[in-house]
């Protein structure tokens, strides 16, 4: 059985059918996008159950493979686990499969950069490669070509580990940790047991690339470590260079990216290079190429002199904090969305310190304008509205920040969708 209808699910289903497995995917949504799915694999030979159907199924199978946005919690979950039915990733079963070494990259933020990143400049190296996983395309569609591969780069996030058992990456890479997802976790503890568990079936002939500030517990693969704020990483960033021991590798102002965080990005990724034996030189060479993904600290417009930042993707307050800390400008903030199960006070220094004034939206709104007393927040009904209402706050010299430090699933079906939506309304200015 497969459990959940999305694009790992479906790409998992297909595998297990190219391998000989008699395949059933079960999903409790009926709408019509899933349905016309459903109809689409049953025209391969894959069984489906939608519905009260796939949450009461009473068959019996001999493993499990649950697709990562599937809350363990709910009636579908607990049916299989009733029926004492083994349950695996969709990571772990794509691994079994796979033909080549795997590169895994996880962090509360910066994951699909660094994962684009290790991917542009291992290929403009030479190296055969492809980014999947959390970043779009399904693992288990990469990996059907991981034989004609040299590695395979795989962004995974913690929902991807939770039920990994025989997964080993050869390089890891841990990139930074702060609260995230405590709508499906019991605490910040299980948080991060969760992402550790890229570390558990390594070994002494695998490498774990670290951010030093992680705190991280003794690992038994070969460590480099990168940072920032600590001159004694093995990868540091003065501010000015990316170093390496010491030497200069690249001009960071060289590059496209902007910000510390991605400094920190482009300093795993050419850690990433070097345990594979690929010379530094052609790693900043390739590093020139990168272009950043949208949605990401992108820049939208100018407008009576002010700057239109869209940083959709911050889903959390640690990439929220970021967005903010890497503006020289004056910032009118808007931010907002989904209730996820923290609170906004940790970052209330820095918004008193770096921004004008807020504009909130979303579900969150009211509750982050009371754990932002002190700061002038309005609170707004519509991502429409907010805009309007920023652009009377602006003065030229500004920056207005979009960087909700929440997702996006009480207004909007992605960060995607709603950074697009920003970037459509903000052009029509």
């Amino acid at each position: 059985m497969v459990l959940g209808l999305g694009g790992s699910g479906e790409a998992a289903a297909r595998l297990l059918l190219e391998e000989g497995a008699v395949v059933t995917v079960c999903d409790s949504g009926t709408s019509e996008s899933i349905r016309a799915r459903a109809l689409a694999l049953e025209s391969s030979g894959i069984a489906s159950k939608l519905g009260s159907d796939a949450d009461d199924d009473e068959n019996q199978y001999d493993i499990c493979v649950i697709s990562p946005g599937i809350d363990p919690e709910t009636p579908l979950v607990r049916n299989i686990v009733r029926k004492g039915i083994p349950i695996i990733s969709e990571v772990e079963l794509a691994f079994q499969e796979c033909s080549c070494p795997v590169i895994a990259i996880t962090g509360t933020n910066g994951k699909t950069t660094t994962t684009e990143l290790t991917t542009t400049i291992l290929s403009g190296s030479g190296l055969r490669t492809v980014a999947c996983g959390n970043i779009g395309l399904p693992f288990s569609t990469a990996v059907r070509e991981s034989h004609e591969l040299d590695v395979i780069v795989l962004e995974v996030s913690s929902f991807q580990l939770e039920a990994v058992a025989q997964f080993r990456a050869h390089v890891a890479v841990w990139l930074n940790f702060s609260p995230n997802h405590l709508d499906r976790y019991a605490d910040v503890d299980a948080y991060r047991a969760a992402k550790l568990r890229i570390f558990e079936r390594q070994t002494a002939d695998d490498f774990a690339i670290v951010n030093a500030d992680g705190q991280l517990p003794t690992l038994i693969a070969q460590v480099l470590t990168f940072s920032a704020t600590d001159a004694n990483a093995d990868f540091h960033f003065d501010g000015r260079f990316i170093r390496f021991h010491g030497m200069p590798i690249i001009d960071f102002s060289s590059t496209k990216l902007t910000g510390v965080h991605n400094a920190e990005n482009l300093m795993a990724a050419f850690a990433i290079g070097h345990v594979l034996d690929v010379e530094l030189d052609k790693l900043a060479a390739a590093a020139l190429q990168y272009i950043p993904p949208a949605h990401r600290c992108e820049r939208v417009r100018e407008l009576d002199g002010a700057i239109w930042i869209n940083d959709s993707k911050a889903t959390t307050l640690d990439a929220m904090e970021k967005a903010i800390l890497s503006q020289d400008r004056p910032i009118i903030l808007i931010a907002g969305g989904k209730n996820k199960g923290f609170g906004f006070e940790p970052i209330i220094d820095v918004i008193r310190r770096r921004v004008k004034r807020v504009v909130l939206i979303g579900e969150m709104r009211n509750r982050i304008a009371v754990d932002w007393a002190g700061v002038e927040c309005r609170c707004c009904d519509s991502l429409d509205e907010a805009v309007v209402a920023a652009r009377e706050m602006a003065s030229s010299g500004d920056a207005i920040v979009f960087s909700p430090g929440t997702s996006s699933f009480d207004m909007f079906k992605s960060y995607i969708e709603r950074g697009e939506c920003f970037k459509s309304l903000v052009n029509a200015l």
